[in-house]
C-alpha cells in the first residue's frame, strides 16, 4: 500500500506522515526538502536557482518511487513527484522565474521519468486557505521560509485546487486543514482515520 500526502507549503504534509506511519505501522518517507542543496538559495534568488533546485526534487522523488516499488513495502510518503512537476515548476515559469528552455527540459524529464512509475493507491490532499497557511510557517519558523512571498504562496495554492479539481490517477481523500486540526485534536485526526479506513475497504472490496 502506497500513500501519498499532498498540498502546499505549511499544509502539515510531514506532521501528518509521521502520526499515520505510527498508527498503522507504515513505512514514512520524508521530503527531502532540509538535504537539497539549494533550497535556501532558491528562496533567496528564485530566479537563479529555480531549475537546479526542482531538478534535484524530481531526481530525488524518482529514486524514492524505484525504492517503494523494489522493497514492496507498505509506505507513507511526505509530497508527490506531481506535485513539481504540476504545481511548482509550472507556477515559477508563469512567474518568469524559470525561463522557457529550462521548463521544457523539466517537463521533458518529467514525462520520461514518470512513465515508470505508478500514482499513489490512495493520495490524501491537505486543503488550506492561505492565511492558515501562514500561520503554519510561522509556527515552525524554518528560516529558508521566513522570506515566502504571499503572491507565490497564493499562486501555488491555486494551482493546487486545479490540479486536484482534475486529479484521477486513483483514491483520493481531501482533508480541510481550516477545520480539522489532526495535530492537537484527537477526534479530529481520528475522523480522517476512518475516512482512510473508508477508502481502504473501497480498495479491497
Amino acid at each position: 500500500m502506497h500513500i501519498a500526502i499532498a498540498g502546499n507549503i505549511g499544509a502539515g504534509k510531514t506532521t501528518l506522515t509521521k502520526m499515520l506511519a505510527k498508527h498503522y505501522g507504515y513505512r514514512p518517507i520524508f521530503e527531502p526538502a532540509e538535504e537539497n542543496p539549494y533550497i535556501n538559495s532558491f528562496y533567496e534568488d528564485m530566479r537563479r536557482w529555480a531549475f537546479n533546485m526542482h531538478v534535484y526534487f524530481l531526481h530525488t522523488r524518482f529514486k524514492q518511487l524505484i525504492d517503494i516499488r523494489r522493497e514492496s513495502q507498505n509506505v507513507i510518503q511526505d509530497r508527490t513527484l506531481y506535485e513539481d512537476a504540476y504545481i511548482f515548476a509550472p507556477n515559477l515559469h508563469a512567474m518568469g522565474l524559470l525561463n522557457t528552455r529550462d521548463f521544457e527540459n523539466y517537463q521533458q524529464l518529467f514525462e520520461l521519468l514518470s512513465s515508470f512509475i505508478q500514482p499513489p493507491d490512495l493520495l490524501i490532499y491537505l486543503r488550506g486557505d492561505v492565511p492558515t497557511l501562514i500561520r503554519h510557517i510561522q509556527l515552525r519558523g524554518r528560516e529558508y521560509e521566513s522570506s515566502i512571498r504571499l503572491d507565490y504562496l497564493t499562486s501555488l495554492n491555486n494551482r493546487y485546487e486545479t490540479w486536484i479539481d482534475g486529479y484521477h490517477g486513483g483514491k483520493l481523500l481531501v482533508v480541510d486543514i481550516t477545520k480539522l486540526d489532526f495535530c492537537n485534536r484527537p477526534e479530529d485526526f481520528g475522523e480522517i482515520i476512518n475516512n482512510i479506513d473508508a477508502e481502504f475497504n473501497s480498495l479491497f472490496s
